[in-house]
């Protein structure tokens, strides 16, 4: 009896889906090599570091190492929230992170349109180097420009006010003024940066709506509340959430400068405690966990913000 073989059609379309992809990756074969040095940035100085997270839960011996260093479980954590220092570096970090966000973010905004506005373009860049030059110096230069300014005694500003026999000024050593000192001092540096990334928004948006609203009668306010504001605001989001995923950092490097034993009480923050503890003191341990603790906090701040806004409306960062 004779058999009626029927061949099924083969399926050609994963292999042609493969070969189209092998060709897309042919074609972007330089921009990949040209990946390679960021992709080993990230992960040898990123990710392989992360191995170092089991250091904070152990009792980490230098000469023991990881692999001989007794475990502990989460008695580190315990002496870092049970420590008399912890509500206090605590609050610190808290503050000046809030104050960072909250009085270097509108400044920015704000220069941003003032120098969106100007209609003269070598002013508008006389400007735009002047504020943007500080980002260069580092905080070395920039407290040393300070403490010329404010020092007890012998700076500037000092010595004015006391000729001109108003009192003495200890800005520096004063607990009172050393929050706005940092605040003022690091917007100083930074807002000319932060200024440029808005410009960089503000010329992505199409003219055409200006040509609009001008048709219609809206004068300049107008259009910036309705199309300029509108136009930044999923890169104010955008930096608002990293911002927060980094809200207890409190600016380390600038912190450490210009701390003194006068402010400890208001200007000792999570990174300046953990490198006493970690660098000074040897206890690597309670540093690593102190670190751990940094990024699940951050990393909860990132997610509930990122959520956040997309329920009123942003994109978020995913």
């Amino acid at each position: 009896m004779n058999k009626t073989i029927v061949s099924e059609p083969m399926n050609t379309a994963k292999p042609m889906e493969y070969r189209k992809s092998l060709r897309r990756l042919y074609r972007s074969k330089w921009m990949m090599i040209m990946m390679i040095p960021g992709l080993l940035y990230y992960l040898l100085f990123h990710y392989v570091p992360m191995a170092g997270i089991l250091i904070a839960f152990q009792d980490y011996n230098l000469l023991k190492g990881i692999g001989g260093s007794p475990w502990v479980g989460l008695d580190n954590f315990r002496i870092i929230f049970q420590s008399p220092d912890f509500p206090l570096i605590m609050k610190n970090t808290l503050v000046i992170s809030v104050y960072r966000i909250v009085f270097n973010m509108l400044p920015d905004v704000m220069l941003a349109l003032m120098l969106n506005e100007i209609r003269s373009q070598w002013f508008k860049r006389v400007v735009q180097t002047i504020t943007y030059g500080p980002h260069f110096l580092s905080w070395i230069i920039v407290y040393g420009i300070v403490f010329s300014l404010f020092a007890p005694g012998s700076g500037l500003f000092t010595t004015f006010v006391r000729d001109m026999g108003w009192g003495e000024l200890n800005l520096l050593t004063d607990a009172d003024y050393f929050r706005p000192l940092l605040i003022g001092s690091d917007l100083w540096k930074n807002v000319g940066f932060g200024a440029i990334i808005y410009l960089a928004a503000l010329a992505g948006i199409n003219q055409e709506l200006y040509e609009a609203a001008v048709v219609d009668g809206a004068g300049r306010w107008r259009q910036m509340w309705h199309i300029t504001l509108p136009g930044i605001r999923s890169v104010f989001v955008l930096l608002l959430i990293l911002r927060l995923g980094s809200i207890l950092d409190a600016g380390f490097d600038q912190v450490y400068i210009f701390l003194n034993a006068r402010v400890y009480d208001v200007g000792d923050i999570i990174d300046t405690w953990v490198f006493r503890q970690g660098l000074e003191q040897l206890n690597f341990s309670i540093a690593a966990a102190t670190g751990v603790f940094k990024s699940v906090i951050g990393l909860v701040f990132i997610l509930s913000a990122n959520k956040l806004a997309k329920k009123v409306g942003g994109s978020g960062i995913w």
